[in-house]
């Protein structure tokens, strides 16, 4: 049977609150695979790169991904970057979506085959540290989730941000949350690397021992040294690489032990083809992974088959849960998704990814210049990380 791909179509589009990045491939028989690219706010750029590559895909074979793969990535002479691991991501993962149709197997089965008949999440608390979010997170448990992310106290008002207030409130209540808590839950925490590696140790020595299970981007990771400095202060378990683009980048964190959990986004970091690499160094160094996950239902399709089909899965990230709705998952849009079931995601038995598109319902995307993210600063006027 002959199999070429006939049309390669990036879709920017608004999706509930935000915009999103989808990718539709069509075979010439009509079967079609979709895909999503995680660089959110830099739509425009994985764009220009989706249509780059459309060219180059057209009449090949869309079950060959990992040639493909690696011809995209090699074939010129920069690579590397963000920008091109979110194209190759939407493309990997639409293509997995078409060949578990053609197939009439699940993406999990090209993976490996299943591992668990349920892929666990962890939720997030939806508001600044207070009682509420204590309240919160009794909650959570109350409905069986045993995994959480707590919120930092931002202390940013007109985008100054102040760190040393942040921490000093942060560490308070998150001592406050294992008092109320108690011991059984997993605690973690995202500072959404706002942090200096001062100020991150800081953080981590103002609370008592065991307060926290990990601490999710305390820092920038370009620079593993400055990981391997922190890591010498504070016994805390680090969770990061949520901005890593392919297993090179991802490659120091692993062989170094600087991160006991890798928080790959499938649709950044090259796509499925290039997170199950990543997640067999993991193994080798008994490092879990536990996906970043705040885009669609497409990435949480593809998260979710990848969590099927590794050992050394922890917890996917669910922004759609009693104390959080995101509203990403419009389901007037995605018409067919995979969804939760109490605290965790059931593995899909559908063909592909099991996710289904009404296109007549996505919206043209909010203007670039409209879209944005706090612009922080410091006290002192100088740039803050968002």
């Amino acid at each position: 049977m002959s199999r070429k791909i006939a049309e390669v179509r990036p879709i920017h589009a608004r999706v509930g609150d935000r915009n999103q990045l989808l990718l539709k491939i069509t075979l010439e028989d009509g079967t079609y695979g979709w895909g999503e690219s995680g660089l959110t706010g830099r739509d425009l750029a994985v764009q220009g790169m989706l249509e780059h590559y459309a060219p180059s895909l057209i009449g090949r074979d869309p079950f060959a991904i990992g040639r493909i793969w690696q011809e995209l990535y090699r074939s010129q002479y920069n690579e590397g970057g963000n920008v091109i691991g979110s194209a190759l991501a939407a493309i990997d993962i639409a293509l997995h979506d078409i060949k578990g149709k053609c197939l009439g197997v699940p993406v999990y089965e090209l993976l490996g085959g299943q591992q668990r008949h349920s892929v666990p999440g962890f939720a997030s608390t939806a508001r600044e540290p207070d009682e509420v979010m204590i309240d919160e997170a009794k909650l959570l448990v109350e409905k069986g989730w045993n995994c959480f992310r707590l919120s930092p106290a931002q202390h940013y008002t007109k985008d100054i941000y102040d760190a040393r207030a942040s921490i000093a409130e942060t560490a308070k209540w998150m001592t406050r949350a294992r008092e109320e808590l108690g011991p059984a839950p997993m605690i973690g925490l995202d500072y959404h690397h706002r942090l200096s590696v001062a100020e991150a140790a800081m953080f981590c020595q103002m609370m008592p021992p065991g307060t926290l299970d990990f601490l999710e981007e305390p820092i920038r990771n370009q620079t593993p040294e400055a990981y391997a400095a922190l890591r010498a202060q504070t016994p805390v378990n680090f969770a990061i690489g949520e901005e890593f683009a392919n297993k090179w980048q991802a490659l120091p964190y692993v062989e170094r032990d600087l991160a006991q959990f890798i928080r790959i986004d499938i649709c950044v970091v090259g796509g499925l083809s290039e997170a199950m690499k990543i997640a067999g160094w993991c193994e080798a160094h008994y490092v879990d992974i536990m996906p970043h996950n705040p885009l669609g239902p497409i990435c949480t399709a593809a998260s979710v088959h990848f969590g099927a089909a590794i050992s050394n899965f922890a917890y996917l990230e669910c922004r759609d849960t009693p104390v959080e709705a995101c509203g990403f998952d419009v389901p007037e849009v995605f018409v067919e998704q995979v969804r939760l079931d109490g605290a965790g995601y059931p593995v899909p038995d559908r063909p592909g990814l099991g996710v289904e598109v009404d296109e007549s319902k996505l919206l043209p995307p909010t203007p670039v210049a409209e879209v944005g993210r706090p612009r922080l600063r410091r006290p002192d006027g100088a740039v803050a990380n968002w």
